[in-house]
């Protein structure tokens, strides 16, 4: 019985181990309208995706009417080690632009940059671990 447990124990610590760094959920910063959101980053196959599951105003108010709650703003981001993640997409639905874009962790922030038109244009934002 004893192994067991024991057995069933590192079980779920294996499973716990699985989780990456970057899944959670995490604030974005004000967009061009001051307007945040809390975007939550899970595994989608053998990738990471990520899907707005909160909306804020500038003044902190959650908008729960909000059109793009739901939708997803991160998807086939990819490991790359040391923190680093690319190959992904992000939209940005303040100027409802897609980006080729990236993201590097550190800690509790999340470096996300991307680029449209062969690289013409380009955003970078620092989003903050909520959980």
């Amino acid at each position: 019985m004893r192994a067991a447990l024991l057995a069933l124990a590192f079980i779920g610590a294996g499973g716990m181990a699985l989780a990456d760094p970057v899944e959670g959920v995490w604030q974005t910063r004000p967009d061009d309208n001051g307007d945040y959101g809390h975007v939550e980053i899970a595994a989608c196959g053998a990738a990471f995706c990520g899907v707005l599951v909160r909306a804020f105003d500038g003044a902190g108010a959650e908008k729960t009417a909000s059109p793009n709650i739901g939708k997803q703003i991160v998807w086939d981001m990819t490991a790359e080690g040391e923190g680093a993640y690319g190959g992904g997409k992000v939209w940005a639905p303040d100027r409802d632009k897609t980006y080729r874009a990236k993201m590097a962790l550190a800690g509790d922030s999340l470096s996300v940059s991307g680029c449209v038109l062969g690289g013409i244009i380009c955003r970078a934002s620092e989003w903050k671990r909520v959980k």
